[in-house]
């Protein structure tokens, strides 16, 4: 009986916290900002439940709508950066913010 108890005490706790973190990771989703293209790409821009990063997913612009990305960008801080990072990679414009991008 006391095995019992001392169990309930132990495992009660540990399964509620883990329940909790569990659901914390479900709520954290991504968003679909923005569609576009240009040059020989496409893109969709999206951005974390927080908006706090952003990072583009990037086709040939010919590839499936249902195909995997050819390219998946690194996280930036704002819509601007990442449309400017496709702008100067993707689509071939000469900007003046396009020197930085490698």
């Amino acid at each position: 009986m006391k095995f019992i108890q001392t169990l309930k005490v132990a495992v009660i706790p540990v399964m509620a916290v883990l329940s909790l973190l569990s659901a914390s990771n479900k709520v954290l989703a991504d968003y679909l900002n923005n569609q576009g293209s240009g040059g020989d790409y496409r893109y969709e821009l999206w951005s974390t439940d927080d908006n706090s990063r952003y990072y583009l997913k990037v086709w040939l612009y010919e590839a499936s709508p249902n195909s995997n990305p050819r390219y998946t960008s690194r996280a930036f801080t704002s819509t601007r950066e990442a449309l400017i990072y496709f702008d100067c990679k993707y689509a071939g414009k000469n900007l003046p913010e396009c020197p930085n991008v490698q």
